[in-house]
């Protein structure tokens, strides 16, 4: 494949990586972790659906509303840290990712999408959980879990396996960081209004660095004020509008399904624009997708989950399988919906430029204007968001050097939008496509969901515990053990 600039060696030495990463071993890995936590689960996110539904997006108008916005001080409302999650994962994969895995893994990438999203609802619940469970709080009275949290204590002190927690811990900060380095949603807001108004790519990251600054200066409670007014309006305006597009060409709908479960478990030849896909780049586009677009066993969205007042860890838990469900059951299918029944996915373009495409064929510049909007506000709840898990690493790392970790605390706000600049800038001179950027955040994904994945599965015993009790507690299933400890570290003191 050639590549503009002259990078084609880069080009194949990066998809070689990505396809070595993403090979059947890790494939068959992250699939089977999903399907034991479903099973030990008993389908806990199926058969229970419901039960989530009320304990997340309807208890806001609920006699619960009270228990969703309550925070105690040195914690965030549950809704605040769902939205922050939410937020902090949706981000511009729903807009240029998905739309990649379509063009270049074929329509069956979204099958395998599916997928991981009904097995990441119970994975992102128990990793929810769990980073719950173990939290710790500091002298300032402020709660931080997470992944880091729950293989320190739950590996290393409560299993006694010390050496392989620290081991697993810095293999899963590792990729963690590199997660940081990506500056996947800058690109893609860049590349939106690049592409529709003609402005420049480093003067937009420029711009989007400046914005982020100021909303991450104030720190986690800014940020919290920010998710919670933006993300509910941006999920609802990309929702109808999306379907918009859907209805809008409904005829084709009945043949997109077709595609996309047709194309899920077979090579597919080119097709117009499209150079064709293996069945392995198809499920390896699809799931990798999925993950980024919902987060669920990345061990990102627990270190905001963490700091939540909840009842009880799986409570919490509830709102880690409803960001999976409109993330990505929801959210990125209309995406994918989107770009097949419009037919643009075989135009042989890559990323927000297929949105932007089937937006602008039903909507006009309307709808190319509303892409840029939607961009914008998804970049911006994201990159704030994954602030605030950076905090809750730094909480973690220097817990007992409280100087230190004010001070990095400080430097991490003013080096936080760095690397937004730095990645644009390089693709854009070097003259790399979003094909070769998503690429690039393929590979980033393997460390952090490969070790957290496994860390899950050390610690799967704990969040059986943790769901049995929560069942006995909070819907009359089994019997309460009063002597069952919730919180680890932080005994609810209400």
């Amino acid at each position: 494949m050639n590549n503009p600039g002259g990078y084609d060696m880069l080009y194949n030495i990066i998809t070689g990586i990505n396809a070595f990463l993403w090979g059947w071993p890790f494939i068959i890995f992250i699939i089977s972790i999903g399907i034991y936590f479903m099973y030990a689960s008993r389908c806990f996110p199926i058969f229970h659906f419901y039960h989530i539904i009320k304990h997340t997006i309807c208890s806001l108008w609920s006699p619960e509303s009270k228990e969703t916005f309550s925070k105690r001080e040195g914690t965030v409302s549950p809704i605040e840290a769902g939205c922050i999650a939410i937020g902090g994962a949706v981000g511009c994969t729903a807009i240029g990712g998905v739309a990649t895995a379509v063009a270049t893994g074929d329509p069956g990438a979204i099958f395998w999408m599916w997928v991981w999203a009904v097995l990441g609802m119970i994975i992102k619940c128990a990793e929810t959980s769990l980073g719950c469970y173990y939290r710790y709080k500091n002298e300032k009275g402020e709660y931080y879990g997470g992944s880091v949290y729950f293989i320190a204590d739950g590996i290393g002190k409560d299993m006694h396996f010390p050496t392989i927690a620290k081991y697993l811990a810095l293999l899963f900060s590792f990729g963690f960081v590199a997660q940081f380095l990506g500056g996947s949603q800058v690109f893609t807001i860049a590349e939106i209004l690049n592409r529709s108004f003609g402005f420049d790519m480093i003067i937009v990251t420029l711009i989007y660095s400046a914005a982020l600054f100021y909303i991450i200066f104030k720190g986690v409670p800014r940020v919290a004020s920010f998710a919670i007014r933006v993300v509910p309006f941006m999920c609802v305006l990309f929702i109808l509008f999306g379907l918009g597009v859907i209805f809008a060409n409904i005829e084709q709908v009945p043949h997109a399904f077709y595609q996309i479960f047709t194309c899920a478990f077979s090579d597919t030849a080119p097709i117009g624009g499209f150079a064709g896909a293996t069945i392995i780049q198809t499920i390896n586009d699809g799931l990798a997708r999925s993950i980024n677009s919902n987060e669920a066993g990345q061990g990102s969205s627990p270190l905001i989950y963490g700091s939540a007042d909840t009842i009880h860890p799986v409570r919490q838990g509830l709102w880690g399988s409803f960001d999976v469900f409109i993330n990505t059951i929801v959210i990125s299918t209309i995406t994918a919906l989107s770009v097949l029944v419009t037919g643009v996915w075989d135009s042989g373009q890559f990323g927000a430029t297929l949105t932007i495409m089937a937006y602008n064929s039903v909507y006009g510049y309307p709808g190319v204007v509303l892409i840029g909007l939607v961009a914008v506000l998804f970049g911006l709840t994201t990159t704030t968001g994954w602030f605030t898990y950076y905090v809750s690493i730094i909480q973690f790392v220097f817990k007992n050097h409280p100087h230190v970790r004010d001070h990095m605390t400080t430097l991490l706000k003013y080096l936080y939008p760095l690397p937004n600049i730095i990645i644009v800038s390089s693709i854009v001179l070097t003259g790399n496509g979003p094909d070769l950027f998503w690429t690039l955040v393929n590979i980033t994904l393997v460390f952090p969901v490969g070790f957290n994945l496994l860390s899950l599965f050390f610690l799967r015993n704990k969040f059986r515990e943790l769901l049995r009790d929560y069942k006995a507690r909070y819907m009359g299933i089994g019997t309460i053990d009063p002597s069952f400890r919730i919180f680890r570290n932080t005994p609810p003191d209400k």
